[in-house]
């Protein structure tokens, strides 16, 4: 049997946090396990305090001792307590212990829910501030299969029991969305922080699952992350599901190309192919240790002053198909790229770009609002072990190929720019196509919306096929058939 859940009269502005929990205590169909891991029983404790939870509530438990975890949960194949698969596995257990314990029979309208959470709050050394997974499994429909939300957590707070309250609060959102708002996936996102501040807590990611959210393209929540302010950079993988930067940055040589990739074309893949053969033979470059990282800046996302989230897909969808992560974040400095890696990992460090975008870097105006300017800026850039892999470029006009030696910067900036270069931070890729370095994708994009010819061999292999069959970039097979007809 289906139950409605909105029919309830709406709610005037944002609910506080005693009426969230006070509405789904007094619905007689909700009904589930709370089990919180690592910060207290935050979440569970607002439900109780609202009153009526007799009706809600039929276990909360907190299981700290690891050999009890274990003996309840099972054990993680890394012997790890705060993970995702950790996660997954209590809402699993207890959702299971709910469907065997009591009878359908008795209760055939009920909507049964485990919600769970595994974190870790501030040391006592104040070093580490903390992390976690949340996550609620729970039916909207007595008949139907199981939805699952399940997000990572950062804390900012430096006091334990800010981020135990913090936690609480965001718990209690979690669960009020994924039954009031489960229709309105995005702005269930921005209800995760009813009351609370992007101070307290950063979301760096999110997966939606299930039946009700068989629709929801997860890459495009993680853009909702960033968009939002929620948090700062988002990853997804080449088979299009969102995954945990930390997991994929810990501790590894990186390697980054910054770009709009609209479309991805063969300069790109070229700039890839001969910075990675560069950097893997630098020292202390571990090959098996380097991971590549495509990033598109959100300012390189929006069109006409919004986010073009079509637009968006079609570029992630063409990096996905190249076997690529890519990384979406609010970062229009390179500086502030460099330090968000420099969170996960002190390895060494390398950013392949043109030379185009080098002269940006340069650029005085970029830096008007730190405190020490640009000296400021490269500070934090270079002060890591980091270099940058410098791709040529062509002038237009002059056919001049430029590189680190003739590029014209600022004349305040050349000094800056000689120490730098000559102190080895800025290097040329040598061995790059000269054959294609008149291939640039706002060329090819005009290319294909005014369906000329010839765009396919400036892409590299299959992202043409791939343009045409899902028909990206205004793409139309009518208006190509039409266009070689005359």
């Amino acid at each position: 049997m289906s139950v409605t859940l909105k029919g309830d009269k709406e709610i005037e502005n944002i609910p506080s946090i005693r009426r969230k929990t006070l509405r789904i205590n007094l619905n007689d169909y909700i009904y589930g396990t709370f089990a919180e891991i690592g910060a207290g029983q935050e979440t569970v404790r607002n439900f109780f305090r609202a009153g009526g939870a007799s009706g809600t509530i039929a276990k909360a438990m907190s299981a700290y001792d690891k050999d009890f975890s274990d003996a309840i949960y099972g054990v993680e194949d890394d012997q790890r307590y705060v993970t995702e698969s950790r996660l997954k596995r209590m809402l699993r257990h207890e959702v299971e212990l709910i469907e065997d314990r009591l009878s359908r029979k008795k209760h055939p309208d009920k909507l049964f829910f485990s919600y769970a959470n595994t974190v870790a709050t501030i040391d006592f050394a104040k070093k580490f501030k903390g992390h976690g997974w949340v996550g609620i499994r729970y039916q909207l429909d007595s008949l139907e299969d199981y939805n699952e939300i399940i997000l990572h957590i950062r804390f900012h707070q430096t006091d334990a029991q800010s981020q135990q309250e913090t936690l609480g609060i965001l718990g209690v959102n979690l669960i009020y969305g994924a039954f009031y708002m489960y229709d309105q996936p995005k702005e269930l996102l921005k209800s995760l922080y009813h009351h609370l501040d992007r101070y307290q807590i950063e979301i760096d990611m999110i997966n939606f699952s299930g039946p009700r959210f068989m629709y929801v393209d997860n890459r495009l929540m993680s853009l909702q992350l960033v968009k939002n302010g929620m948090t700062d950079a988002v990853m997804f993988g080449s088979d299009g599901f969102n995954v945990l930067p930390a997991q994929v940055l810990y501790k590894k040589n990186l390697l980054a190309l910054r770009g709009s990739f609209r479309p991805v074309t063969k300069v790109n893949m070229d700039m890839l192919e001969k910075s990675y053969e560069m950097f893997v033979n630098e020292n202390r470059v571990e090959k098996d240790n380097t991971q590549v990282v495509f990033e598109i800046t959100l300012s390189n996302l929006r069109a006409e002053g919004k986010i073009d989230e079509r637009d968006f897909l079609d570029r992630a969808e063409l990096l996905c198909s190249l076997g690529q992560i890519v990384m979406i974040s609010n970062f229009q400095e390179y500086y502030k790229v460099v330090d968000y890696f420099s969170r996960f990992t002190k390895s060494r460090m390398a950013i392949a770009m043109g030379v185009t975008n080098l002269i940006d870097i340069f650029d005085e105006k970029y830096y008007r609002n730190l405190s020490g300017g640009i000296l400021e800026a490269f500070g934090k850039l270079f002060f890591r072990d980091l270099k940058i892999y410098l791709y040529p470029f062509v002038d237009q006009e002059t056919k001049e190929v430029m590189n680190s030696d003739n590029l014209k910067v600022h004349p305040r900036m050349k000094e800056l720019y000689k120490f730098f270069k000559y102190n080895g931070k800025i290097v040329d890729i040598q061995e790059y196509n000269d054959k294609i370095l008149n291939i640039f994708s706002r060329k090819v994009l005009s290319m294909i919306a005014n369906q000329e010819d010839g765009w396919e061999e400036m892409l590299p292999k299959g992202i043409a096929e791939l343009i045409k069959e899902h028909r990206l970039f205004g793409y139309s097979r009518r208006r190509a058939a039409l266009q070689k007809k005359k």
